[in-house]
């Protein structure tokens, strides 16, 4: 399949969704393709930091926890993410960190079902849920443990023993997809709890959480929902569930009366008892302002704009790749991913240090992974072409060998 420049122009002009690029700050000369792990600018949300920080914190001081809301925010935006991810109203917290709500969610996991010793996951989570999922396991007694199968083995895997599956829906470094309804019902049909980590699936594609039956998921706000870096993680856990658990995190946020000042802690009802501590509002304000474009689009048109970026830029590249040692590291079926395409080049980290000297943003995963994000919102169909055409160029030029490019930063 021959694609031209002409036909992503073309594609670009047809595009419904090219009206929200120009509520991002994108800089000059820039593609960026690492909006998996780290969601630009928009507008809007620097003018609400500007008026969070003059208008309520200077201004308001702590009168703001009550003038300004930000006592409700962990909720508010809660039920923001939820209406992405079909968490349904109330059910749906943006707080913390993505590894401490996966400590809250697999402690509940193991609270509720006691009997079970083993934590279930895959070798293609990403690390810190298996470091996580091990601390947690280590921390519940000597006989909990962690059992780490191939992604493949999942659900044939899930036996008596197993108290919670816990896995990513799309694969960090490949982009491969599980089937969230398949795995989550043979979890249910052997007694065990699904738990979800929604990182790379927030934002890039449908998702159905009441629909699949999960019992919980976790995910963070600073990757397709752009809100900026270290941006508040958000929890989902199913309503059968909510009023069951004791969390293992009882801070004064989740106290039924926080402002009683008790002595004794007594869960808040619902969801509202899975927060800890004092919550940071300036991340929340920022993550509350990005998620408002949200409203204003259907998510199915994301993703099907999502499906032909990565397919035009998969065969652009596979135009040159045999020639140059590019394995395609991805699912070939656009179903079975998410919103990015990975290569695998024995070289990657110096290829991409090569295309981010010529503008083109992704990032590298070891050993050989170069991964690019394809976000509908702002990226276009030529820029998914010039990536690739720069991808051409790094490696006919053989660019990489420069030395500049082959020191190891802290951060790939």
């Amino acid at each position: 399949m021959t694609i031209r420049r002409d036909d992503a122009v073309r594609m670009d002009r047809d595009d419904p969704l090219a009206r929200f690029r120009a509520r991002f700050r994108l800089p000059d000369g820039v593609i960026y393709l690492d909006g998996n792990s780290l969601g630009p600018l928009l507008h809007t949300v620097r003018d609400r930091l500007d008026k969070v920080r003059d208008a309520e914190w200077g201004e308001a001081l702590i009168r703001a926890w009550n003038a300004h809301h930000w006592f409700d925010l962990p909720k508010t935006v809660g039920d923001k993410i939820a209406a992405l991810i079909g968490g349904g109203s109330g059910n749906v917290v943006a707080a913390d960190t993505t590894s401490v709500n996966l400590f809250k969610m697999l402690s509940a996991a193991l609270q509720l079902r006691p009997g079970r010793p083993v934590i279930l996951s895959d070798n293609g989570n990403f690390p810190t849920d298996l470091y996580i999922a091990e601390g947690v396991a280590g921390a519940a007694g000597s006989d909990r443990r962690l059992q780490i199968v191939a992604p493949e083995e999942v659900a044939g895997a899930i036996a008596d023993e197993v108290a919670v599956v816990m896995l990513t829906e799309i694969d960090y470094r490949s982009g491969r997809r599980h089937d969230m309804g398949e795995i989550t019902a043979r979890a249910h049909e052997a007694g065990a709890l699904m738990l979800w980590d929604l990182s790379h699936s927030a934002g890039a594609l449908p998702v159905d959480l009441l629909g699949a039956d999960a019992d919980f998921a976790v995910g963070c706000g600073y990757k397709y929902l752009n809100g900026g870096p270290g941006a508040p993680a958000f929890l989902f856990v199913h309503p059968r569930h909510q009023d069951k658990i004791r969390p293992p995190l009882s801070g004064w946020w989740g106290h039924e009366a926080p402002f009683a000042f008790d002595t004794d802690y007594r869960p808040a009802d619902g969801i509202a008892r899975q927060l800890c501590g004092t919550q940071p509002i300036l991340s929340l304000a920022a993550l509350d302002t990005a998620l408002d474009l949200w409203s204003e689009l259907d998510i199915t048109d994301l993703r099907e704009k999502s499906i032909r970026l990565s397919e035009l830029f998969i065969a652009a590249v596979d135009g040159f790749a045999g020639e140059f040692g590019l394995t395609l590291a991805s699912p070939r079926d656009p179903d079975a991913r998410g919103s990015q395409v990975s290569w695998r080049h024995a070289d990657g980290y110096a290829v991409m240090q090569a295309l981010i000297g010529r503008g083109v943003i992704g990032d590298f995963r070891a050993p050989d992974i170069i991964r690019f994000g394809f976000a509908p919102l702002y990226i276009r169909y030529v820029d998914a072409w010039d990536a690739a055409a720069a991808l051409n160029e790094v490696l006919a030029t053989k660019a990489h060998l420069n030395p500049e490019y082959r020191r190891r930063a802290a951060v790939t």
